[in-house]
């Protein structure tokens, strides 16, 4: 928002490249998440022995250089595989206690429900800029609008994860709105830059 506005751009194209940006950007986030989780419930399904594997495996003769080996075709290193192999040969006796994969997989989640979680954050915050030209403000008057409650919302952000993080809340704040400015003045300088080259 803040480099279309240094462009010297209307109000207008402003508000719509922000909405677009919204968009573009929160259904990326959404996307990208989608298929992060996906991508490691099935890394942990391949990993993990199921049903088939569990009846076969007291008729196999394997030991943990050959189990590793299986582990290291499906693309670990040779310290994961090794370490892998161990793993599940020691826990071979309790194979009536239920599957740690369970466990696991709980502890990532769903692919749909992270990708809605990131979509939602990604779009809240990117329309704190956008609020003050939404509303009809334009010019100078919108800028320093949508600078103040930017600042205001990476402050936020900065004490939340302080508090959570056991840390003192004002540093990470202040922190957090220093790296904030800092971006959003490269950008606004950026637009500027472009705007005064290309009109």
């Amino acid at each position: 928002v803040l480099g279309i506005a240094g462009t010297g751009a209307d109000n207008r194209t402003v508000l719509l490249t922000g909405l677009a940006g919204l968009l573009s950007g929160a259904l990326s986030m959404g996307a990208g998440e989608f298929i992060s989780v996906r991508s490691q419930r099935e890394l942990l399904a391949a990993s993990t022995m199921g049903s088939a594997h569990v009846e076969a495996y007291p008729h196999l003769d394997v030991n943990a250089n050959e189990l590793a080996l299986v582990y290291r075709a499906r693309g670990m290193s040779p310290e994961q595989a090794q370490a892998h192999a161990k793993r599940q040969l020691l826990a071979w006796p309790n194979v009536d206690a239920p599957p740690a994969s369970a466990a696991r997989h709980e502890l990532v989640g769903s692919g749909l429900s992270a990708a809605l979680s990131s979509f939602a954050f990604f779009a809240t915050g990117a329309a704190v800029p956008v609020l003050p030209f939404l509303l009809g403000s334009t010019g100078v008057v919108a800028l320093v609008i949508a600078s103040i409650l930017v600042g205001a919302a990476l402050m936020l952000t900065g004490a939340i994860v302080g508090v959570l993080s056991g840390a003192a809340p004002l540093p990470r704040a202040l922190r957090q709105l220093a790296v904030g400015a800092g971006a959003a003045a490269v950008t606004y300088g950026l637009g500027s830059l472009f705007g005064a080259t290309l009109g």
